[in-house]
């Protein structure tokens, strides 16, 4: 999607005025076809308006929007009510993300995600209603600023929804968590930078962990640590250990040697061939841990304990990168789709408070590193529950 763009769908009641009496209409969703079924398919949603933040060279968002016919206007205001004044969409996409933006003393990338949504809600109270909103990845580098995006969503009474397509991309294996397991600890096995990509990791693992006898009550406590020290720690913790040898036997992306892995995956083997990893040790308020290892591989991959009868249950979320002339990027396919499925039927498919748990689990490994200790969480006693039903793409 192109950079920092601001997506907004037209109102319920020039949507009916249109031939496709059926859509709503959006902006900054990709206004292309999706496969669903074995069929290419055609969205229920029409892009409708724009803002962009950021024009960088390779800009690739004035020459979409041209071939596309899609306007793209000064201010998030004028692309939520499109010259009238009052909201005009039904749906509203924030893409906050890419660009040249600010760091903090952390490292963290300031991008503009909690300062878009504020703007879209001045709309909203401007207008007296309110449409359905998605915001790309985690919410905010602010804590206050992300239960301030929460509380906001819930006064103004509007579906909102968050976070990583990982959670909704196709499992290799095609498995979900058993809704009630008594499990003890979830792992996640993947790759990329702090702050960027750590986010989809936790959401890989917690989407999982949500499923657990008795749901989610928070964290208390945050450990991050790297290289020598993380795997020091990880040795002392013999659950931990056996749930990263499953979850690394699930990678595609393993180290290999004239086209076979270099060995036998175990814990060991790990520490040898990943030495510079890093990793987030998370503790439960009632006791589960959560463990995210950022590791030398380029995929993502899920294990989880059992307490009761010790069995792993484990799994790769399927995240195959598009590259330029072959692969696309199939794994938005099923995010796109929910998110098409909020604004149509005004509801959001999953709590955000999954959202809302994974921002301040990254928050607090962030400030871990930065203080080099571990960062005590009472703040984040996040509690949600989740129905039977899972989202994942099982096509």
């Amino acid at each position: 999607m192109p950079p920092n763009q601001h997506a907004a769908r037209p109102s319920r009641s020039s949507a009916r005025k249109s031939a496709r009496t059926r859509t709503r209409n959006i902006s900054s969703i990709a206004s292309c076809s999706v496969t669903r079924g074995g069929v290419w398919r055609k969205p229920d949603v029409d892009l409708v308006s724009l803002y962009i933040d950021q024009f960088p060279d390779g800009d690739l968002a004035r020459g979409t929007a041209k071939r596309f016919n899609v306007p793209i206007y000064p201010t998030i205001a004028e692309a939520l009510t499109r010259g009238t004044g009052k909201l005009a969409v039904d749906g509203v996409v924030i893409i906050g993300e890419h660009g040249k933006y600010p760091k903090n003393e952390k490292g963290q990338m300031l991008y503009p995600r909690y300062k878009f949504f504020k703007e879209i809600v001045k709309v909203f109270e401007a207008s007296g209603r309110s449409v359905p909103i998605f915001n790309d990845k985690h919410l905010s580098t602010d804590w206050r600023e992300c239960v301030e995006m929460v509380e906001d969503s819930r006064r103004l009474k509007f579906p909102f929804q968050a976070g990583s397509s990982l959670p909704v991309t196709k499992r290799t294996p095609s498995i979900d968590m058993p809704h009630g397991t008594p499990l003890s600890e979830s792992v996640c096995a993947a790759y990329g930078g702090m702050d960027s990509y750590d986010i989809h990791g936790l959401e890989t693992a917690q989407c999982m962990s949500e499923r657990r006898k008795g749901g989610e009550v928070g964290i208390s406590r945050v450990l991050a640590l790297r290289g020598a020290k993380m795997w020091e720690h990880a040795a002392s913790r013999e659950s931990t250990k056996r749930l990263l040898t499953a979850a690394l036997v699930r990678s595609h992306n393993l180290p290999v040697k004239n086209g076979y892995p270099t060995d036998t995956v175990t814990f060991e083997w790990a520490r040898e061939v990943f030495p510079e990893g890093w990793a987030y040790f998370i503790d439960h308020r009632d006791g589960f841990r959560t463990t995210l290892f950022m590791l030398g591989i380029r995929d993502f991959n899920y294990a989880g304990l059992n307490s009761r009868t010790g069995e792993i249950i484990s799994c790769q979320m399927y995240l195959p990168m598009p590259t330029h002339g072959s692969t696309t990027a199939d794994f938005f396919n099923p995010q796109i789709r929910h998110i098409e499925r909020m604004v149509m039927e005004n509801r959001q498919p999953y709590p955000l408070e999954r959202t809302l748990l994974t921002s301040g689990m990254t928050l607090a490994g962030v400030e871990s590193f930065h203080r080099n200790a571990a960062v005590e969480t009472p703040e984040m006693a996040v509690r949600y529950t989740v129905g039977r039903e899972s989202y994942f793409w099982r096509e």
